[in-house]
């Protein structure tokens, strides 16, 4: 199996939040100085011009980043307007916020079940959520967002109050659910 390659998928996989040497040794099963001649070897790979990406050592955790020679590029894509259309874990992500605002990405992440911190930098990036401030009841005094007028005027909101009442959600949620099992499509044909 390549390592390298393998590497590369885990990098990918954690996102912002990296991965420590000593955690690419437990995953891959290498010495100290293994995993850092595999770094390096993947590290040299990034740095061609062909390669739109680079390994970079931040908070103490090596992580994929972009190329800080293309960020010109990077500015584009966020400004125009085409890039504008919501992913659905992009409105997932609002949709806590909008809810449970003021929240922390942490918050976002336990009701998403996923890391949402890629998704909240782009949701700060469109203008769609902004940092209210740090939280002074949570250890480590985390950041808290909120959404902004833009987030307001994308959905046609007077003020966040205008959002459906979740009671709305759960109402059309049980309608749903509450099937009859007899009535199924599956029920035996006794006519033969």
């Amino acid at each position: 199996m390549n390592q390298q390659a393998v590497l590369e998928g885990l990098l990918f996989v954690v996102g912002e939040d990296g991965l420590t040497l000593s955690q690419i040794e437990d995953i891959l099963e290498l010495t100290e100085e293994e995993a850092k001649e595999l770094l390096s070897s993947l590290r040299k790979e990034y740095e061609s011009d062909k390669r739109g990406i680079r390994i970079d050592f931040l908070g103490n955790a090596f992580k994929l980043t972009t190329k800080k020679e293309h960020r010109i590029y990077y500015q584009k894509l966020i400004e125009n307007p085409e890039s504008n259309i919501l992913s659905q874990s992009a409105l997932e992500t609002l949709a806590i916020i909008a809810y449970n605002e003021p929240v922390t990405r942490l918050q976002v992440d336990e009701i998403r079940g996923v890391s949402s911190a890629q998704m909240i930098r782009k949701l700060v990036a469109k203008g769609f959520i902004k940092e209210l401030g740090r939280s002074t009841t949570l250890p480590g005094r985390p950041i808290l967002y909120k959404t902004t007028s833009e987030f307001l005027d994308y959905f046609g909101l007077a003020t966040i109050e205008d959002l459906p009442k979740l009671e709305e959600f759960h109402d059309i949620t049980n309608e749903e659910t509450e099937i009859d099992l007899y009535q199924s499509k599956y029920q035996e044909d006794k006519s033969e």
